[in-house]
């Protein structure tokens, strides 16, 4: 497969105006971390953003910061890190769970919609993308947004490329909102509770007014209950927690560099890591319906989990055999309500099964024609989420 690594927006443009012309399709990577993640590519040449690299804005007193698509996030975490700054997001890294290699990119967080716990609190990454710059399937550079939150009237071009995966356009830049690091982090552990008592914990919790940050429940473990911020505050919110949660337990407290690993492994999806022969899907739901949708499936398939936000999200492996359990998965979902995505699972079952959650045939026909308008010759990643797209 062709390789293309442009170093600017031009170049980048010019790769696409040969593929369009030619209706050569192009598969579309950061880093390739998470190349695995969805259904299997369908193309003849690779684009890669590698090559566009380096922040191009950073105001820290007004918490903004911009960089090119292939930036390591790392760099970008680093950067912010040195003015007490940081993602208000908290974005997975998914190369605990797809077993790859190489560097994530901001660019492929901007893509994918990555986000981590703390989206309960500070929402997705879409939420905090405030600009974009983009080729389009016409190779014309496309800017939108800017270094302010604004409203938008009509399409909102910076909400629609996060988590389109690359299917509408190439990133070269992407511009994020941030937030200062908090002085402290606690987290409140309670043990011994079932999925439904855990979940109506976290569900107190984050309904109270005490600015949850993390709410998660790994069975037959602990429930955890994560709170940032100054110091001082702290002491007096972990005081009003334990008072809110008393019938459900008496927490421990854990602070420090195993809290840290501790939260780290729930967004990754670490405790679902291994055995690697397992297929993992990302589950999202309403928190109360999480335990009753988990037991329908766990009466159907041999499966494993744990909940984040709340219970809203369900991470699950099931064996990756046949359908890797997605007609028994779909089947409680739609009953539930909410969207199951296959995160990983052998190349042959991405190809047979639906990844992403299937659309109703009105939001098909609304996501083919937004398609055909930023990508008329359909040449960037073509199937990766839905056959025909």
């Amino acid at each position: 497969m062709t390789l293309h690594t442009p170093t600017t927006e031009p170049e980048a443009c010019q790769v696409v105006a040969d593929a369009a012309g030619r209706r050569t399709p192009l598969t579309l990577q950061g880093g390739g971390t998470k190349t695995d993640l969805g259904r299997p590519a369908q193309a003849e040449a690779n684009l890669s953003s590698a090559g566009l690299t380096g922040v191009t804005l950073y105001e820290p007193a007004e918490l903004v910061i911009g960089a090119r698509a292939g930036t390591p996030l790392r760099e970008v975490v680093a950067t912010l890190a040195e003015r007490g700054q940081e993602l208000s997001f908290e974005p997975m890294d998914h190369r605990v769970l797809l077993g790859t290699t190489g560097e994530p990119t901001i660019g492929a967080v901007a893509a994918g919609n990555i986000s981590g716990p703390r989206r309960i609190l500070s929402g997705a990454a879409r939420d905090s993308l405030i600009g974009v710059r983009f080729v389009n399937g016409r190779a014309e550079a496309i800017k939108s947004g800017g270094r302010v939150m604004k409203n938008v009237t009509g399409l909102d071009l910076v909400k629609l490329m996060a988590g389109s995966w690359g299917t509408l356009g190439f990133l070269t830049e992407v511009t994020f909102k941030v937030q200062p690091r908090p002085e402290r982090i606690a987290t409140l552990s309670l043990p011994g509770l079932s999925d439904a008592r855990a979940v109506e914990a976290l569900c107190t919790a984050a309904a109270s007014p005490f600015e949850v940050t993390g709410a998660a429940h790994l069975p037959g473990e602990r429930t955890l209950i994560r709170i940032e911020g100054f110091s001082t505050a702290i002491d007096y919110r972990l005081g009003q927690l334990r008072r809110v949660l008393k019938g459900f337990g008496t927490p421990d407290v854990i602070e420090g560099e195993a809290a840290a690993d501790l939260w780290r492994g729930i967004r990754d999806g670490a405790p679902l890591a291994e055995p690697r022969d397992r297929a993992v899907w990302r589950i999202s739901t309403a928190p109360t319906m999480g335990p009753g949708l988990v037991e329908a499936i766990a009466g159907a398939l041999d499966a494993r989990w744990y909940y984040d936000w709340s219970g809203g999200l369900i991470w699950l492996s099931t064996p990756a055999t046949g359908d890797a359990g997605a007609a028994a998965i779909r089947a409680a979902v739609a009953r539930a309500g909410g969207h199951a995505t296959l995160i990983r699972a052998p190349m042959e079952v991405r190809a047979a099964v639906d990844v992403f959650q299937p659309l109703s045939e009105p939001l098909m026909r609304v996501s083919m024609g937004i398609k055909a308008s930023l990508d008329p010759a359909g040449v960037f990643n073509p199937g990766r989420m839905h056959a025909g797209v």
